[in-house]
């Protein structure tokens, strides 16, 4: 399991170095679970070690949403103040997941056919 921490924690920290230096618009986060999908799928295949890893973290995905409550719960008359802000970025955020999700679908179902 430690094996595939530090190879995500690669990745990310990777990432960084990049956003820091090269793409400061794009969270290096982001960068480096890019680059960690490249590597996997030059690889071809996810390594027991970072299946491991993964599957831990997504058992246990719901404990990542309780800051983000209580951040609402904080701010909630500025929220309040600006509902109609909030719900236009809400779900333009969702159409715009939406739309890349299937352009990405769309892309990988071209490259392996059935």
């Amino acid at each position: 399991m430690i094996a595939g921490l530090v190879q995500i924690l690669l990745f990310q920290g990777l990432g960084e170095l990049v956003a820091k230096f090269f793409l400061p618009l794009i969270p290096g986060p982001v960068i480096g679970l890019v680059m960690l999908l490249a590597w996997l799928r030059i690889r071809g295949s996810v390594p027991a070690s970072v299946d491991l890893v993964a599957t831990a973290f997504s058992q246990h995905l719901g404990l990542l949403f309780v800051p983000a409550a209580v951040g609402v719960v904080m701010f909630w008359p500025h929220i309040r103040d600006h509902a109609l802000a909030v719900a236009v970025a809400l779900v333009a955020s969702v159409v715009a997941t939406m739309a890349v999700t299937a352009l990405v679908v769309r892309a990988l179902a071209k490259e392996d056919p059935p």
